[in-house]
């Protein structure tokens, strides 16, 4: 069953792309104006459908993520700690190839040492024991920025039911994780092992979107209370965020913290 799911990701993502990507004459019909700032403007190219799979995403985040994010608040602080520190490290599998991708050979040697120190020491990474020796958390990095860094342009802009926000290039980043670019998936998933099993990755996703969305509820109340439009600020904060992580710019990008897209600071 998960398989499925798997191939029926892979194949809505490969048919928005080749949507958005060509138009009749198979050529490139996104309109990327540069704004002042030289921030590019993104075509939302099926803003219909999408406010209709946002809107859907809104009514599924009611009846079940924000609930379940408001049950796991109630764990105490240190666990929801180590499993923050957990799913951390367990990301930087897809963030090392592509440092190396994208030429960030330093950032790449510490995050190995990071998750080599944090996966035996750190116990599975729960605890962060590669901080203490000085080796800092780096950004996270994936495929999509890769090919943003290699020069692909963004292409549409689209949300996906559950899944949220994304781009052409960011959706084709994503198929590269299914189709082995990420070794926790081809672990799990692709590979039948005696340690682990499809449930272990779908497990994590979970708890990866539950953990994330208990860390910002007052972020999210309050960019839902004071946006006059929220998919489209939604959409503006996705796109300027992923432009700042693309040219690796030092700076917070509206109302998002420095360190991810899902830490949200409250106004």
């Amino acid at each position: 069953m998960n398989k499925l799911l798997s191939v029926i990701i892979i194949a809505l993502l490969s048919f928005l792309s080749n949507i958005a990507i060509a138009g009749d004459d198979g050529k490139l019909n996104v309109n990327e104006n540069k704004n002042n700032n030289g921030y590019q403007e993104v075509g939302d190219c099926f803003e219909k459908v999408n406010r209709g799979v946002f809107a859907f995403n809104q009514a599924l985040d009611r009846v079940v993520f924000k609930p379940l994010a408001k049950g796991y608040r109630m764990f105490p602080q240190p666990i929801r700690s180590g499993t923050s520190n957990a799913l951390s490290n367990l990301g930087n599998v897809v963030t090392i190839p592509n440092n190396f991708l994208q030429g960030q050979f330093k950032d790449a040697g510490v995050n190995s040492a990071r998750f080599v120190i944090n996966s035996t020491l750190g116990i599975a990474g729960i605890f962060d024991v590669a901080s203490y020796y000085g080796l800092k958390k780096r950004d996270r990095e994936d495929y999509g920025q890769t090919l943003g860094v290699w020069g692909a342009g963004t292409g549409c802009y689209f949300v996906l039911p559950v899944l949220g926000p994304t781009t052409v290039r960011d959706s084709l980043g994503s198929i590269v994780n299914l189709m082995g670019g990420d070794a926790w998936y081809n672990v799990t998933v692709v590979n039948d092992t005696q340690y682990f099993s499809e449930a272990d990755y779908y497990a994590s996703r979970l708890l990866s979107g539950v953990d994330f969305r208990a860390k910002n509820l007052e972020s999210f109340d309050s960019l839902e209370n004071n946006s006059v439009d929220l998919y489209a600020s939604v959409r503006s904060l996705y796109l300027q965020d992923r432009y700042r992580k693309i040219r690796n710019i030092d700076k917070t990008t509206e109302t998002l913290s420095d360190d991810d897209w899902e830490e949200l600071d409250s106004q």
